[in-house]
């Protein structure tokens, strides 16, 4: 037997026991070997000790990892091995649980997914079920009569489960997820109305000519307006292709087909069409499309700059800017300024507007954490845009109630969205008054699922070490025994 290494080096206990032959014939095992109390146990090849270790060392870091952890310890061992001990080590009794939080995890994303149960008051997992259904969980919950509190994320099938297995417990719309939804809402009133952000923004006096005529050979081409023109006030290639797109899929919907039919049609992905589905307006894709942040945007006034002032040397561009602190290729400044070659100038340098996610970040922040510039920028757009001075107003409403746990304000809330022509956040309201108790209790109790999340974090680790291999029992055990 394997016992545990001396100094590094392997240690073999060689025993001679006696071995007893059963004179049943209805036996099936016929012969039996003497065991050594604390020592031995039936077909075990490692000591006690030695199985404790590598059993913690397959929790750790599971087979292949394990293995040749355990090698080097001076403890031979097959990486099947350690998966088998993992399987064979009993799991601790749940106990009463009160407090029970509900969330999923992607096993393999897009395809198959499980839940995580987690009690609350204790911060440990207690267990793993397969898939995300409303049956496993309500099965479950039926096992367990004593939970009290269900903490979930608005999922209609953690609700249905809940509502079925546990009628008797309060269920806890999560908090972080009712933000999450309220800063979506507030990310699509943006883009619907960033044409208002553009107008602020861009009615500006624009940055001087340049100092040499010669420049202007051609007149000054119009500035891109908002990423919809390229520098010759050409419509960009994107642009044209998400209006081909939204028109098609469109024209395809109201003649019924379904959205299979679309992608095969189209050749789309599914979620491309489902994203040019649910979009309310071509504005809305455009904006999202036109408006993503590259690692250039901070520097391109000082290009703009620079070039209209007879400077048209990709390398000494580039210098210059990584010296303002540019981390970027040469290639990627020169893909930028290869169509101003074209039309002879840049576009004049311009105040530029933020992008729909910055404005959304600055009306989800607490005013007082804004720097001056930001608050400032905000106060011109709510100025000029009545419809975000509205949804800034809401926003701030609701991070008062979240902080202040006053859930009995939220009809009130409800009503003051309604009043306001905010489509995006009378979505939100219609989805918050189908789950009105559960997200009137988020907004209540200190509960909430950020201790879930965590977890899950580290069920996704252990899962990775896995490289996708491990079956879900598996898993299970090590999300459940590993400390």
């Amino acid at each position: 037997m394997a016992d545990a290494a001396v100094g590094g080096a392997s240690v073999v206990i060689e025993l001679l026991v006696r071995r007893f032959k059963c004179p049943n014939p209805a036996c099936r095992a016929v012969t039996f070997a003497e065991q050594i109390t604390g020592l031995t146990s039936p077909h075990a090849r490692y000591t006690p000790p030695v199985r404790e270790q590598l059993t913690s060392i397959a929790l750790a870091l599971a087979g292949r990892a394990g293995a040749r952890l355990a090698g080097m310890l001076g403890l031979r061992v097959a990486k099947d091995t350690l998966l088998r001990l993992v399987r064979a080590t009993p799991e601790d009794p749940v106990g009463q649980i009160r407090v029970l939080g509900v969330d999923d995890f992607a096993l393999r994303k897009g395809d198959s997914y499980a839940t995580i149960l987690v009690d609350l008051e204790r911060r440990r997992p207690v267990d793993v079920l397969p898939g995300r259904d409303a049956e496993p969980l309500a099965a479950w919950l039926k096992r367990h009569p004593e939970v009290e509190i269900i903490c979930r994320d608005r999922a209609g099938a953690y609700a249905e489960g809940a509502r079925s297995g546990a009628p008797q417990a309060v269920q806890v719309a999560d908090a972080w997820h009712l933000w999450h939804n309220l800063g979506e809402a507030v990310e699509k009133t943006v883009a619907a109305h960033h044409t208002c952000v553009r107008t602020t923004f861009e009615n500006t006096v624009p940055a001087a000519p340049p100092t040499s005529d010669d420049i202007w050979q051609t007149p000054p081409p119009p500035a891109p307006a908002a990423g919809m023109l390229d520098v010759c006030g050409r419509e960009r290639r994107l642009v044209t292709r998400t209006r081909e797109r939204y028109t098609a899929v469109q024209q395809l919907l109201e003649g019924g087909s379904t959205l299979e039919n679309i992608c095969r049609t189209l050749q789309l992905d599914r979620s491309t069409v489902r994203r040019f589905v649910r979009a309310a307006s071509i504005d809305e894709l455009l904006v999202k499309a036109t408006n993503r942040s590259t690692i250039l945007d901070e520097y391109k006034p000082h290009l703009h700059q620079r070039w209209n002032e007879g400077c048209h040397n990709s390398t000494q561009l580039h210098q210059e800017i990584v010296a303002l602190g540019f981390a970027g290729s040469i290639q990627t400044v020169q893909r930028y300024l290869r169509p101003f070659k074209a039309a002879t100038a840049a576009p004049p340098v311009r105040r530029p507007a933020p992008r729909p996610r910055r404005i959304v970040r600055w009306i989800m922040t607490d005013p007082g954490n804004l720097t001056a510039d930001d608050a400032a920028d905000l106060k011109e757009i709510r100025t000029n845009c009545p419809e975000l001075d509205a949804v800034t107003h809401h926003v701030r409403d609701f991070a008062t109630m979240m902080r202040d746990l006053r859930g009995d304000q939220l009809p009130a809330w409800m009503e003051r969205v309604l009043a306001d022509d905010l489509p995006a956040l009378h979505s939100l309201v219609t989805g918050l008054s189908r789950d009105i108790d559960a997200v009137t209790a988020g907004l209540s109790t200190p509960w909430s699922s950020g201790q879930i999340e965590g977890q899950v974090t580290r069920t996704k680790l252990l899962k990775r070490q896995g490289y996708g291999r491990a079956n879900l029992d598996f898993l299970r055990k090590r999300v459940l025994l590993t400390p």
